[in-house]
This record gives structure tokens, sequence and C-alpha cells, in this order.
């Protein structure tokens, strides 16, 4: 992995900065399963080394209408944070339900040194963490997953699932029949069974895998214990934050629960509903071997999904490493520029003889 301060930083500190165009040229460039692999890769390489990261849950603040959060995480090398906001109702004012950046900096000298779009990338790093997870949780040999909630993540989740899983056949259900019919329209040609489904107890039905990704900011009842049978492996995608679940709790209450960070999921999770006690694994320990995914191919496993920073790491990292190999992005001034390091003063006259140009392209 490239390391930032083996690298001479000049006194202008400068970084790159990927827009939403760089990220969709990256992707062009590389291929949306391989960046899903990828990014899949480098969660399941930081998961095993998990006792390295000075991890917290994030920081979120509330409000009627949705959550603004700041997710932070470090190692000895690298410290990176994503903002990110959940807002529902947004696509009515033309905004996306969920937006996004994040910063990748230097922990030897504090400097930053990549500023990124996370929305798409967000899209990308949850559908790789997913797969990650049924890669690791469901039984051997599934083909069917029912995708319940068919908004802004579910085409990656099933390109995900079609590429790291080898899923065939997709059951789709969702209460907006145009969030379906712009699924069917963006997946057309990529070689998946896609099949529409009148309600999500018939999208479960025969499904090896159930994914959930709702929106909405509900204690809500996607699945419901008669709706789920032995062996099935549940990805709970949509609850990430107080007050909002898709579980109903004797679901929760039939399987083996997975989780990414424990502290965050008791606050954000499906498991949220849950006593103090109640049991769950943090997905780390199974990938380090350290516990077993099922005891048999009968169980019920269910990864209760909330997003932690340690996957936005794992993507930033990724993001910048394919960024300075292709080379996409530029630098920006986002720090001043000192001829004495100790003059911040002296900026203000720098700044006055020698503008800034305009980032306007």
């Amino acid at each position: 992995m490239f390391k930032p301060h083996e690298t001479p930083m000049s006194n202008t500190l400068p970084l790159i900065h990927l827009s939403p165009n760089d990220v969709v040229r990256l992707v062009h460039r590389i291929g949306l399963p391989q960046c899903i692999a990828g990014v899949a890769e480098r969660i399941e390489q930081d998961f095993l080394r998990w006792s390295e990261f000075d991890k917290s849950a994030r920081v979120a603040s509330h409000s009627p209408d949705g959550v603004v959060e700041l997710m932070p995480i470090a190692d000895a090398t690298q410290f990176a944070f994503k903002y990110v906001n959940g807002h529902p109702k947004n696509t009515t004012l033309g905004l996306p339900t969920v937006m996004a950046f994040g910063v990748l900096a230097d922990v030897a000298t504090g400097a930053p040194i990549m500023l990124s779009e996370l929305t798409l990338t967000t899209a990308i790093r949850t559908a790789a963490m997913s797969s990650l997870a049924a890669r690791t949780l469901a039984r051997p040999g599934c083909r069917t997953m029912a995708l319940i909630g068919n908004g802004a993540q579910s085409e990656f989740q099933a390109m995900a699932f079609r590429h790291l899983l080898n899923i065939q056949s997709i059951r789709l259900y969702d209460v907006d029949k145009a969030a379906t019919n712009k699924l069917l329209s963006n997946l057309e040609g990529f070689g998946l069974d896609l099949v529409v489904c009148n309600s999500a107890a018939e999208a479960a039905l025969g499904a090896d895998i159930i994914t959930t990704v709702t929106a909405d900011k509900t204690n809500a009842t996607i699945i419901s214990p008669e709706m789920v049978t032995p062996g099935v492996h549940i990805n709970a995608v949509g609850g990430d934050c107080p007050g909002k679940t898709e579980l109903h709790r004797g679901v929760l209450e039939m399987g083996k629960v997975f989780v990414e960070y424990e502290p965050q999921s008791r606050i954000e999770g499906d498991i949220q509903q849950m006593a103090a006690d109640f049991p769950v694994t943090e997905l780390w320990r199974v990938l380090t071997g350290h516990v077993p995914a099922r005891h048999s191919a009968s169980q019920i496993t269910i990864f209760d999904s909330v997003g932690f920073a340690l996957e936005d790491y794992s993507a930033l990292t990724f993001l910048y490493e394919k960024a300075r190999s292709y080379g996409f992005g530029r630098d920006l001034a986002l720090i001043p520029a000192l001829n004495d390091p100790k003059n911040l003063f002296g900026a203000l006259e720098l700044a006055s003889i020698a503008p800034e140009p305009s980032l306007v392209d």
C-alpha cells in the first residue's frame, strides 16, 4: 500500500480531489464489478487487522427529517472520515436520499491527502460489504436472492451478488413500482433473471438470500418470521439509525446475528429492538477464524449491517491508489501555503497578492 508519509510533502500540502465525474471515469476504466470486488477485498483485508484500528461509533445529529453523521477511523498510518446524511424525503426536492464525501489523511503529519466524493462510492462499498458478509455467512451454492427495496442502492447490491456470489435470479419488490421499473431498466442486459413480485413475502419465497435495503426512517417490519425458511441468509442493510428497523424481532431470535461494530449496531441496527445482552458476533471474528459462520446448512444467519467507518476507510484507500495509478483527480489547495510555517498571519498578505484561481471548470 502507498504510505503518504514516505513521500516528502511540499509546503503547499497538495491533496488529490476526486469529483463525482472522476469516480465515474474510474469505475468505467476499471469496471463496476471489479470495483466492487476490489473494495470487498480491501474491506476483508482491513477487517483481518481489526485490532490495528482506532474505532468509535459514528457521531450523529438527528432531526425529524433525517440524520447527518461523521464517521472517523484511523490506523497507525492513515486517518479517514466520512460525512454522510440520510434524508428519505430528499427525492421530492431533487436531492439524493444519501449524500457523502470523505477525507483521507496522513497520520504522521496530519496532512489531508485526498478529498473524495463518497455518494457513489458508498453505494459501491455497501454492496461490497453485503456481498462479503453473504459470501462468509450464507450456504454455499446460493443462486436466488430476494431484493426488497429497489431504490438508489439496489442495482449495486444486485451487481455485487451477481459477480461475487454468482446469484442468477433476483426476486424484486418495492412499495414504489417506479423504483422497480427503474432497476429493471438499469440492469437490462446484465445477465440476471429479474422477477417482479407483488409483496415482500412473495419475493422472499424460495430465496437463498434475502436483502432488505429500504429507506423509510421508521420501525418497519419488512421481514416477519413466517417469511423466513431454514438455511436462509438475511442481509438487513436499510436499518441504520435509531428508530429505523426492517426485521421483526422474532426474525432476530430465529437466527445467528452478525454485526460490524457492536457498540454502533446496538444503537442503530435492527438489534436496537433487543435487550442489551442479546448475543451478536462481530463479523471480523468469523473472517479471522475465531468463530464459525454457521453450524449447519439449515441454520439462519443474519447480517445486521449499519455501515461502519472501516468500510469507508477501505473504500477511500482503494480509490486513492487507483486514482494515483490512473492519473485521475487534481491537486486541490485546501491548506494555506506558508513561506514560514510559524507565520500564519502572513498568509493573508500572500492571498491578497496571489489569489487562488477559480475552481470552476
